[in-house]
């Protein structure tokens, strides 16, 4: 029975996650971007949202009931603590959403899938490792420290920013542990393409899409 591959795409800030994503999504795989699916959680008047008020205060919500995004992100990032009390409040519903997109109810398990891959983008890995078993395969998109930090402030984030923002997240070591496969990216863009390609071209996956080098 035809199924979707499943790849869960990790990497650090600054390491061409995003880009590896949008260039599978180019070649015709179906892109979740976790942060993004997060949001569109946030509904005025759902109750993730009124326990977000209720343990960050009410002042994150607008004058419309909608979350001001900037302002959470000001209070719930500011310590471990309160990322955990985000991470209680919306990952069970995050979870529940992301299933739904990956598996088919079983009353329908017998359609063929509209995509033969899934890339979802996972911002924070460490937080979210429930999510793994829907996952066919996990990779890393890896990129030095000094070389990301090089990266950001191209784009206009300060060394402190960067490294604010990096402390945070999962060392080199934690990221190789639970993937299964790692993309070197401190190569051009073209270099990311062509392992991309690879590892498409070793799966089977996406060989009759068009070509987007040309």
């Amino acid at each position: 029975m035809p199924s979707m591959f499943t790849l869960f795409l990790l990497g650090n800030i600054a390491s061409g996650k995003s880009s590896a994503a949008r260039y599978l999504e180019q070649r015709g795989a179906l892109r979740i971007d976790l942060d993004e699916l997060a949001k569109s959680l946030y509904v005025p008047g759902s109750p993730i949202v009124d326990d977000i008020a209720g343990t960050f205060g009410r002042d994150v919500l607008d004058e419309d009931g909608s979350i001001r995004r900037d302002e959470l992100a000001r209070r719930a990032f500011d310590c471990p603590e309160h990322i955990r009390k985000l991470d209680n409040i919306v990952h069970p519903a995050l979870l529940d959403r992301l299933s739904s997109l990956l598996l088919p109810p079983y009353c329908c398990s017998v359609t063929t899938p509209s995509h033969e891959l899934a890339v979802v983008e996972v911002s924070a890995p460490q937080t979210f490792t429930e999510a793994f078993g829907l996952a066919d395969e996990i990779m890393t998109i890896a990129v030095p420290r000094s070389q990301r930090r090089d990266r950001a402030a191209l784009r206009g984030m300060t060394a402190d920013e960067f490294d604010h923002r990096a402390d945070c997240q999962p060392d080199d070591a934690w990221l190789n542990e639970v993937s299964d496969v790692v993309i070197d990216n401190t190569g051009d863009l073209e270099d990311l393409h062509m392992q991309l390609d690879r590892w498409l071209s070793s799966h089977g996956l996406l060989q009759g899409s068009v070509d987007v080098h040309g």
